[in-house]
């Protein structure tokens, strides 16, 4: 199980476990409800989605909570990501917000835009065992938002060492797993972590 309704990251995390031979349905194609986030951090969301997608098809289920932290706006939009883009989620709004906040503070240079994306995994067994990683990627929150591809805030997030955001990367260059990829994003390394201590290649 992926515990998940945003087809978005649904793909990502397909794509990270197909190497190790493993489907998986979504929460979203079950038809479970999503579980109210009361987390304060995003290791705590994660942990609440898994377990409750493990606990309604008692199966194994793998749930990601991730976010853009921009330093400038002291850590938001946070673990408030997606609801930065509105019910509809509108991220071309949530980015034109995160402009407009940054310019209120004066932060128009690189190193006054410092940002990093976060992902933490977890993964739950129906009996309440859980095992939880985290992965971490640095940039810039750059403007204007340049690319289609990827989702969410990718086209505002351009890494370290990288003159293209997440945005204009393919899926391979974005969070291809080694030895193929790179390994960039913060849910790629957040994943290769979990795939040392809990699966086998196939």
């Amino acid at each position: 199980m992926i515990a998940t309704h945003n087809p978005g990251k649904l793909a990502e995390l397909r794509e990270l476990l197909a190497p190790y031979g493993i489907a998986a349905q979504s929460a979203g194609e079950l038809g479970l409800s999503e579980p109210k986030e009361t987390g304060k951090t995003f290791a705590a969301n994660a942990r609440i989605k898994a377990m409750a997608a493990a606990k309604a098809t008692d199966r194994p289920a793998f749930a990601d909570d991730s976010g853009l932290v921009v330093d400038a706006l002291g850590g938001e939009p946070g673990i408030h990501s997606a609801r930065w883009a509105g019910p509809d989620k509108d991220f071309r709004f949530a980015m034109n917000r995160i402009q407009t906040r940054l310019i209120e503070r004066g932060a128009r240079n690189a190193e006054q835009r410092r940002a990093h994306f976060i992902a933490a995994l977890c993964l739950a067994w129906p009996d309440g065992h859980v095992e939880q990683f985290e992965g971490r990627v640095d940039g810039v929150a750059a403007w204007p938002p340049r690319g289609d591809q990827g989702f969410g805030y990718d086209p505002l997030f351009l890494p370290d060492g990288f003159d293209r955001t997440f945005g204009q990367m393919s899926a391979e260059e974005k969070h291809g797993l080694p030895p193929k990829g790179k390994g960039l994003s913060h849910r790629a390394r957040a994943f290769m972590k979990l795939a040392d201590a809990c699966l086998r290649s196939a």
